[in-house]
């Protein structure tokens, strides 16, 4: 009997093994529940966002606005220039600025909410913003990563090969040049000081028929398109270029035998000149002269 009690106390340990294993999963799914919680629940208070603005248009920022806020403060980093701060403090109803521009301040009262906006905004804008909130129910953070958008000018013209170009000029960030016809081109990109980039495109036809084409561009602050109608050089055109270098050097030979004219023409006429023609009467009279004798 004993022998059969450990028989069955041993066919009972791969059950309690079993079980362990159970519950072991179930602790640790409540263990990946509980620290996602967590995570969301600091993500909320401290946010990182990413937004963007285009050159020229006002921007605003939320701030959580919670109840019975007691400060509230603007930290803001641009990429360019040093960083500044805006401050409220509720026990003293007051509000302070350091080394910010006049370009940004709070959109309301603070008290009502703490959103700040920025009109006319730039490149010079491009940073980061972080919004502190202390509150009774404790501090909250939410940080917003700022991306200043500059929309390319756009322009086409024909080269000399009679190739589309298609230029999307000073763009943040660079653009993408698409053609409408398919085109082996690869773009051509140019960075300046401020940021911007410039994008030139070439278009190279698989076909000599092709004569409009379109360049699309493509960029955040919104799409472009032109159309252009370039005449690639053919066989009229090699002509024309052969009429006028003949022309060109039929005038230059004609030059050079006016010149060849004038200065075989000038050094007879100097010669010329130099021929003795009115000679004293002395030497006109001799022997053979049919002058009569002088009278005395």
């Amino acid at each position: 009997m004993t022998g059969s009690s450990q028989q069955a106390g041993w066919c009972k340990k791969p059950t309690s093994c079993t079980d362990a294993r159970a519950t072991l999963k179930v602790v640790r799914k409540t263990t990946y529940t509980i620290v996602l919680l967590t995570i969301t629940a600091v993500a909320g208070a401290t946010g990182n966002n990413s937004v963007s603005a285009t050159v020229g248009n006002s921007c605003v920022l939320t701030c959580p606005s919670k109840p019975n806020i007691t400060m509230v403060t603007w930290k803001i980093s641009p990429k360019v220039g040093g960083p500044c701060t805006l401050g409220y403090r509720a026990d003293q109803n007051k509000t302070d600025r350091t080394n910010c521009s006049d370009s940004m301040n709070w959109k309301f009262r603070p008290d009502w909410d703490p959103a700040l906006e920025i009109w006319q905004v730039g490149i010079d804008h491009d940073g980061n913003y972080t919004c502190e909130v202390v509150a009774t129910e404790g501090s909250f953070h939410t940080t917003y990563h700022l991306t200043v958008l500059v929309p390319p000018r756009l322009t086409m013209y024909c080269d000399d090969h009679g190739n589309p170009m298609c230029k999307a000029m000073a763009g943040k960030p660079a653009a993408q040049i698409l053609w409408v016809l398919e085109s082996n081109s690869t773009p051509k990109e140019e960075g300046h000081d401020n940021g911007t980039v410039t994008v030139l495109s070439t278009f190279t036809a698989y076909s000599t028929n092709v004569t409009n084409t379109t360049c699309i561009v493509s960029h955040p602050a919104g799409n472009q398109s032109m159309t252009i109608a370039c005449h690639p050089p053919g066989n009229s055109t090699w002509i024309l270029h052969c009429v006028v270098s003949l022309a060109s050097l039929l005038g230059l030979l004609f030059l050079l035998a006016v010149l060849h004219c004038y200065t075989f023409c000038g050094s007879r006429t100097m010669r010329s000149q130099y021929k003795p023609r009115n000679l004293p009467s002395a030497e006109l009279s001799g022997p053979n002269s049919n002058s009569a004798p002088e009278q005395r």
